[in-house]
């Protein structure tokens, strides 16, 4: 329940001379005879969300009015996310299920609905817009891999986002030059920007010659940016999650040289502290950890301590903080949130922090299309398979709280601008935290070949 003070601040709204529009789907102000609450978009779940953030904010109007001007003029480019999500077709699900496709199979239809569906179904279009929109982002840095090497594995992603794209250009597209990105601000657009999550390797055994191949492959169809690990260890080095960091490896000392040279950033976020510290050492262009952390703030496994993010700044490159409560720890809010933003900039320059949300919005019919699966005899949903092992994760104490999660929510977004006028930065410095540094960066690593 917000305090009655909050309440009433944001019953009453704020009176402008003229009814302004800050981007398509998001009222801020209103010359209504019953004025619409700051922030309001007529979506329940966004507008939950920023109840909740406000009431940790408490904002003044003026604030509030700076913000919104500065959050809509601004190039937004989220620096490691997710598109939102479409609602599952569950009738074609169950179609599937009942025809006795395998749990793989289900699991990949899951995965392309989600990813695919806001291009071919006229309401999920409209609840993808609306978020984006509102959330008033023109870029996302988007997740178009998976955890691993394989390069099967990671073509899947990236075929259903370059498919959407392709169906919803020009209001969707796939960014495939950084000019593209600023291209799509100044024409009202939105656009990705895709990384592979993943470094594809063949694992053959053959030459590092051949071992590399594919990284290049893999730029050509659009892929901007790669993890060198995930949480786990791989030929490359060791991730965030393993007990014991080894660092990089001769091997992943190539990778990297191979990346700088094909024009793909090196993302660190959820590499090991020693491989990331490597990798820094090894880059020749600025090289990120898309989403993270400060351990020197609050110290998780999946932060990244100071000398780690130096090294990477010492690159040119940048950190950028994410949306998720328990790696940020304190409050595990926006407020928390803003503290690692803070921590960052003011130690470590203004130029190497962005915002790497990695969280998305969900499509609030998601609960309607799963409600029509038919469901297992011992009352489970078909598909389920099992935790796959580079998602294993050191165990933590910290407990999520729902409120936590909805204060950082990917629509928040003008809500992130808003914290960031609060703690007293410059117009300029956030537009470099909103955008402009992660753009900078995928400036300096782009090759100039499509």
């Amino acid at each position: 329940m917000l305090p009655s003070s909050r309440r009433r601040f944001l019953r009453q709204g704020f009176h402008a001379a003229a009814a302004v529009t800050a981007w398509r789907g998001l009222q801020i102000f209103s010359r209504a005879a019953t004025p619409i609450p700051a922030w309001r978009t007529g979506n329940e779940v966004i507008d939950r969300s920023r109840d909740i953030a406000l009431a940790i904010l408490q904002p003044t109007t003026a604030q509030m009015e700076r913000a919104a001007a500065l959050h809509t003029s601004a190039l937004v480019f989220d620096a490691y996310g997710f598109a939102p999500r479409a609602a599952i077709d569950g009738a074609a699900f169950n179609a599937a299920a009942q025809d006795g496709a395998s749990p793989g199979e289900l699991n990949d239809l899951r995965e392309e609905l989600s990813m695919t569906r806001m291009a071919t179904d006229a309401r999920e279009r409209e609840e993808f817009l609306g978020a984006f929109r509102a959330a008033g982002v023109t870029c996302i840095f988007q997740n178009a891999g998976e955890e691993g090497n394989d390069p099967v594995r990671l073509l899947k992603r990236l075929a259903r986002f370059t498919s959407a794209t392709d169906l919803l250009r020009p209001t969707l597209s796939k960014a495939v030059r950084p000019a593209d990105i600023e291209a799509a601000k100044a024409a009202g657009q939105l656009c990705l920007y895709l990384t592979g999550n993943g470094v594809p390797l063949p694992q053959a055994g053959e030459s590092v010659r051949d071992e590399l191949r594919l990284i290049r492959i893999f730029q050509q169809l659009g892929i901007r940016m790669m993890h060198l690990t995930y949480n786990r260890r791989n030929v490359i080095g060791d991730g965030a999650g393993e007990p014991q960091d080894a660092g990089l490896s001769d091997f992943g000392r190539a990778v990297v040289a191979e990346m700088n040279r094909s024009g793909v950033i090196v993302d660190t976020a959820h590499s090991g502290w020693k491989t990331a510290f490597d990798a820094a050492k090894a880059s020749a262009k600025p090289m990120v950890a898309s989403h993270t952390s400060a351990a020197g703030l609050y110290r998780h496994f999946r932060g990244k301590p100071d000398d780690t993010i130096k090294a990477i700044c010492d690159t040119g490159g940048l950190v950028g903080i994410c949306c998720i409560p328990r790696f940020l720890g304190g409050k595990g809010d926006i407020g928390a949130f803003l503290d690692h933003l803070d921590y960052v900039a003011k130690k470590f320059g203004i130029e190497h922090v962005a915002i790497g949300t990695d969280v998305a919005y969900a499509s609030r019919f998601e609960k309607e299309e799963r409600a029509k699966i038919q469901r297992r005899a011992d009352g489970t949903l078909p598909g389920g398979i099992s935790p796959k092992w580079e998602h294993l994760w050191p165990k933590d104490d910290f407990q999520t709280t729902p409120e936590m999660e909805q204060s950082l929510a990917w629509t928040n977004w003008p809500l992130f601008t808003l914290g960031l006028v609060q703690r007293g930065y410059s117009d300029d410095d956030i537009r470099r935290i909103l955008g402009g540094n992660i753009l900078r960066v995928a400036k300096a690593n782009f090759t100039g070949q499509p």
